[in-house]
């Protein structure tokens, strides 16, 4: 019966039981609270953080041509980059609470209009520097610099001025946003020496680990930083190696390469959570798999053609045979039930192979082959998704063809410059980072090219409102705007699923993005 305790004991401190759960099953094996309670704490003891040891992480979304400049970061390895080397100002907790980070304490003015970040003092950069409120400005200012093409450059639009004052760094507003801090959290707003304006692509961040190998497309090396800041962070040293291949990724993990793997395929998922040295952590959240169309470009300038399209996609059969139930269906939107202010009232698009062949015929199309850009690297499956949607479309007599393209530069070289692609997003933790990134007319991430005047301007009236029931209404008009007129095809939304070897301890569950929304490398520790 011993055995049969710790077990279930382990099984609380692995995330995969709760302390009532483990109570309740002890008392009926007939043990009393006492004992229960003792056993459950001698567990608890024993999952202490510990520190030491070199975690390797094997992960999609790495190529030759990745930069260490927060800025440019749209693929997995240079955000698990960041998040070894870097920091933001606040970051958002598993619970969707903010988190303080580089800002010790955020004030907002009753108008919800000026916001005021008190910088933590005595945080040191990788390269010596003292963090100070006029780094948070410079970075800030790189950031919104239209230059620097920053995926974070759609959140700064509604910034009206900013300052640096000693130790407070304050944002003054255009219009009020209640979810400003939300805004700062997004993971290219690292902060850096002198806001990154000299070298960007330097590596040097106030993160728990410092960057000794960078092998772009291969493996980033890090060290534990000697005078970071925070009190995680509890590894000697972090390797990230780049292994875009699911199989071989997949391989290394069970062979003990890695400690740690991103992007599990669900068709293996079941398989691989039997195996008896490792854990699989399916996580439901906002990522979501999509094929994008850039509105602006023939032919996908025509409403009857988008329309066709999305009718002609069945969103089940992908949630079933891709996903293998790790997702839901999506709504050729980006939001769904995870955000606190979702419309579930919105109507499903269901698949009707009548109304798409009607819009298609509608469209005027020529008849000739419609070009869609996949790669194994948009998102697990995204091949077979492919074709799946292919053999759909033709039995509306769509003509789509499958254009396959290797891995390394589809996210420089296809993603957000062609025309028609399979991508993916990892989702935002509110409405409006989502919309401002990706839908706002003047996002650098715009990757539909969506411009459309009455979205912008209900984006920057439901910032301004305080009342979530008014807010909600306008976000439910900006969704069904978005599904009917829009360049988004969304099928599914994704679970975030990862591996990790039954040597490390500390898991936590957080919805925000894969691998503890970055996380993994700074609260995970050697058991």
């Amino acid at each position: 019966m011993k055995e049969q305790l710790d077990f279930m004991a382990g099984r609380v401190t692995a995330g995969k039981m709760t302390r009532r759960e483990f109570m309740g099953k002890a008392a009926a094996l007939g043990v009393s609270a006492a004992v229960a309670s003792s056993i459950f704490a001698q567990a608890a003891r024993a999952s202490e953080p510990k520190r030491g040891g070199v975690v390797k992480l094997g992960s999609v979304g790495g190529e030759s041509t990745n930069s260490l400049d927060p800025a440019t970061y749209a693929s997995q390895v240079p955000y698990h980059n960041g998040n070894q080397f870097g920091d933001t100002l606040v970051n958002v907790a598993a619970d969707g609470s903010i988190e303080n980070r580089l800002a010790e304490s955020v004030e907002a003015s009753a108008d919800a209009k000026t916001w005021t970040f008190k910088i933590r003092q005595g945080v040191e950069f990788h390269n010596g520097k003292t963090l100070t409120s006029e780094d948070v400005l410079k970075t800030m200012q790189r950031h919104s610099n239209e230059d620097s093409k920053s995926g974070a450059l759609g959140i700064m639009k509604g910034i009206e001025s900013m300052k640096a004052d000693g130790e407070y760094f304050s944002v003054t507003l255009s219009d009020a946003n209640a979810d400003l801090p939300y805004l700062m959290a997004d993971y290219h707003l690292i902060i850096q020496p002198d806001g990154g304006m000299d070298d960007p692509g330097a590596g040097i961040g106030t993160g728990a680990y410092k960057m000794e190998v960078n092998e772009p497309g291969v493996r980033h090396v890090y060290s534990k930083f000697a005078n970071y800041w925070g009190d995680d962070g509890y590894f000697d040293g972090v390797e990230i190696l780049v292994i875009n291949d699911a199989t071989a990724r997949t391989a290394a993990l069970q062979s003990g390469q890695v400690h740690i793997i991103n992007r599990v395929e669900p068709k293996v998922a079941g398989l691989l959570s039997r195996a008896p040295n490792l854990t699989v952590h399916s996580t439901p959240g906002r990522g979501h798999y999509v094929f994008i169309m850039h509105v602006d470009k023939a032919p996908f300038d025509n409403k009857d053609l988008r329309l066709a399209l999305k009718y002609a996609i069945n969103r089940e059969e992908m949630v079933e045979k891709i996903l293998r139930g790790y997702g839901s269906v999506g709504n050729d939107m980006p939001i769904n039930a995870a955000y606190p202010l979702f419309d579930s009232a919105i109507p499903q698009r269901e698949f009707d192979l009548a109304k798409a062949a009607e819009h298609y015929k509608a469209s005027g199309h020529d008849g000739s082959p419609i070009e869609l850009r996949v790669s194994d690297v948009a998102f697990p499956g995204a091949v077979d998704a492919a074709a799946l949607f292919q053999q759909t479309a033709a039995a509306a007599g769509i003509p789509l063809e499958i254009k396959r393209e290797p891995g390394d530069g589809y996210w420089s070289e296809v993603w957000n410059v062609q025309p028609f692609c399979a991508s993916y997003w990892g989702g935002r933790p509110v409405q409006d980072q989502m919309y401002s990134t990706a839908y706002l007319s003047t996002a650098d991430w715009n990757d539909t090219k969506f411009k459309n005047a009455d979205f912008d301007a209900m984006l920057l009236q439901a910032r301004a409102e305080l009342d979530p029931v008014k807010r909600k209404e306008i976000y439910s008009k900006m969704g069904m705007m978005l599904r009917d007129e829009g360049g988004l095809i969304c099928p599914m939304f994704n679970d975030f699923v990862d591996a990790t070897s039954n040597t490390l301890a500390g898991w936590e569950t957080d919805p925000n993005g894969e691998l503890m929304s970055g996380q993994v490398t700074r609260k995970m520790w050697f058991a």
